[in-house]
């Protein structure tokens, strides 16, 4: 991520910038697919994946809304729900649980949604034959991508809550 960004901000390489965003995104779902594919999952990698993802998107919010491709709200609403999600990894581990719920359906569909979105985004900026279609699919799946990433982080406080209320149940 940061060539990534030292494309955008730099030298405004923007076709190496948004082949390095579509490399990245498919290299993210490729090393998924393998490892489940080949039983090669564990526990680290679990943890690590969702943080490359974050990685991934922080740096691609930062770029794009540095560079005016996207509003600033946006660039920040995104990370506003991983800020709202940091109280979780404490919680679970008073409990037992380890650091991390498992990743839903539901959380895999918005960062999809995202990682398909940001590099649509970055070709609509610029004045070209396909910039309207990508403008309208770019947004389309960012608008979805950050409503499905909320929804995902309401559901995990709510399975905290389950879990902390069927804790408190067992003590009784």
């Amino acid at each position: 991520m940061p060539v990534f960004l030292w494309l955008v901000l730099g030298p405004r390489a923007d076709g190496w910038a948004v082949a390095l965003l579509m490399l990245a995104g498919f290299s993210d779902w490729l090393d998924g697919k393998i490892a489940r594919a080949w039983n090669q999952t564990s526990r680290l990698g679990r943890l690590l994946d969702p943080l490359a993802d974050r990685l991934y998107i922080l740096a691609t919010l930062f770029g794009l809304a540095m560079r005016g491709i996207i509003p600033w709200w946006l660039a920040l609403a995104i990370p506003l729900r991983d800020v709202m999600l940091l109280g979780i990894p404490p919680i679970l581990r008073r409990l037992g649980y380890g650091p991390a719920l498992p990743v839903h359906f539901l959380g895999k569909a918005a960062t999809a949604n995202l990682l398909y979105a940001f590099p649509l985004l970055f070709l609509a900026y610029h004045d070209s034959w396909y910039a309207d279609v990508a403008g309208i699919v770019g947004w389309s799946l960012a608008i979805w991508g950050t409503g499905l990433y909320w929804w995902s982080g309401l559901l995990y406080w709510v399975q905290v809550r389950q879990l902390v209320e069927g804790a408190k149940r067992l003590k009784r």
